[in-house]
């Protein structure tokens, strides 16, 4: 059987879902596919856990670009402020609400399968479903947002109950479950936002052992604090050279809040990394990203407080160093440690090993089957760093297809927050109706 619509949107988290949304608003008629069983709130949205919570304040997590306060007006109605970092899972049920009104209306379609192959027909699209549906669209979106971690080599071969690859699908759910209540000892390589994730679910579930955070170079998120705006024009920013903005930077931060530095560049980020050619983003990406993850990306005031309490009680350790080898045992998982600096390979057994590096950053390696399929057949390339999707100014990545959210990071960087694909999605959702009316 195939169904007809005038856009067929792949991928069913924020960005896609969004996208939906936005195009259903103009009249078009939109299937959303999604084989996740996440659909409205993918990955980030769909925690069970109220300890994690928003990573930024709700006052500037509305899914409208138009409408900044629609989110922030529903946790004050509910007894919070806009100052509040919301649950993730409150977000979730808001972004319930918007898909729900958009399927009301009937312009958007839900598609509960996986797309697995997109062929052009005529001046549009098939796209081919696991299930052995089709869906005929008139133009495309490519929104899978962030994708699971590239399998870790030295981890071939661990069982699963022992090293989990995914730390966002069911073998990290059962992992917790399974921590919940004893003093095991568990490596979380990555100190990031999803190495912090899992240190407060595993605390939520009263595990009570030792938690151990290891990365090249054990930078963690900084924490957000109330400070005074410090607004930059664009014209102030240096562009061109990965240097000159670092030395900026911390001139600027060294003048006065360093929060209030950053931050001051959200709205010219994606100016700045277009600015540098592929030798200076990929000099951006090996030597200054670590840094400006911690302190751009932080998180909730009472997140980096737990954070320093489990550190200083000696539950939760953050360790520099580099994997050598792992192997099983019967007691777990020996892992031989190279310390950063040094020279000396220590060896320790972990009863849990996750992997919190993030998603996947290498495009080519994707495991996405309509992704896949789509590079291989030519109909879509990888941008010049490898990390995404190639896409033109107006977020086209090829004839009448069009891509969207973290897939598009070569192009913008900054561009995995609700604040920036919001916008995207609107921008996105007027080009197709150009295009198609």
């Amino acid at each position: 059987m195939t169904s007809e619509v005038d856009v067929a949107v792949i991928g069913g988290g924020f960005s896609g879902t969004m996208a939906a949304v936005q195009l259903g608003r103009r009249g078009l008629k939109a299937a959303l596919i999604d084989g996740s069983g996440r659909m409205g709130r993918g990955v980030a949205y769909s925690t069970r856990e109220p300890a994690h919570v928003l990573n930024v304040r709700a006052e500037v997590m509305s899914a409208w670009p138009e409408d900044l306060e629609d989110f922030s007006r529903q946790v004050v109605a509910e007894g919070g402020t806009p100052k509040d970092f919301a649950e993730r899972r409150r977000f979730g049920r808001y972004m319930d609400e918007v898909l729900g009104d958009a399927l009301e209306s009937g312009q958007v379609e839900p598609v509960a399968a996986t797309a697995v192959r997109a062929q052009r027909q005529g001046d549009g699209w098939i796209v081919t479903l696991d299930d052995g549906r089709g869906i005929k669209a008139r133009a495309l979106v490519l929104a899978i947002g962030n994708q699971d971690p590239a399998p870790m080599p030295f981890a071939q071969g661990i069982s699963p109950n022992r090293f989990v690859n995914n730390p966002w699908g069911p073998d990290a759910r059962a992992a917790d479950d399974r921590l919940a209540g004893t003093d095991k000892t568990v490596l979380l390589i990555g100190t990031g936002l999803t190495a912090v994730d899992h240190v407060l679910a595993l605390d939520a579930h009263g595990h009570h052992g030792r938690i151990t955070m290891l990365s090249r170079r054990g930078q963690v998120p900084r924490g957000h604090i109330l400070y005074e705006p410090w607004p930059v024009e664009a014209q102030d920013v240096p562009l061109g050279n990965v240097l000159k903005v670092w030395r900026w930077l911390r001139k600027r931060a060294g003048q006065g809040n360093w929060r209030a530095a950053v931050d001051a560049m959200r709205p010219h980020t994606s100016m700045v990394w277009r600015s540098w050619d592929a030798e200076q983003q990929g000099r951006f990406m090996r030597h200054a990203r670590p840094f400006w993850d911690v302190h751009r990306h932080r998180i909730a005031t009472e997140v980096a407080e737990r954070m320093k309490q489990l550190i200083g009680n000696g539950q939760l350790q953050i360790a520099a160093g580099r994997i050598k080898a792992m192997r099983e045992t019967a007691d777990g998982v020996e892992v031989e440690v190279c310390a950063r600096g040094a020279c000396k390979v220590e060896t320790r057994t972990f009863d849990t090993v996750i992997n919190c590096t993030g998603p996947l950053h290498a495009m080519e390696q994707t495991e996405n089957p309509v992704i896949r399929q789509m590079l291989d057949d030519g109909l879509v390339a990888v941008d010049r760093i490898g990390i995404g999707l190639k896409v033109d100014e107006t977020d086209r990545a090829g004839e009448r297809v069009w891509a969207m959210g973290p897939v598009t990071k070569g192009n913008y960087w900054e561009i995995i927050a609700v604040p920036d694909i919001r916008g995207q999605a609107a921008r996105v959702a007027e080009d197709i109706e150009m295009e198609l009316k």
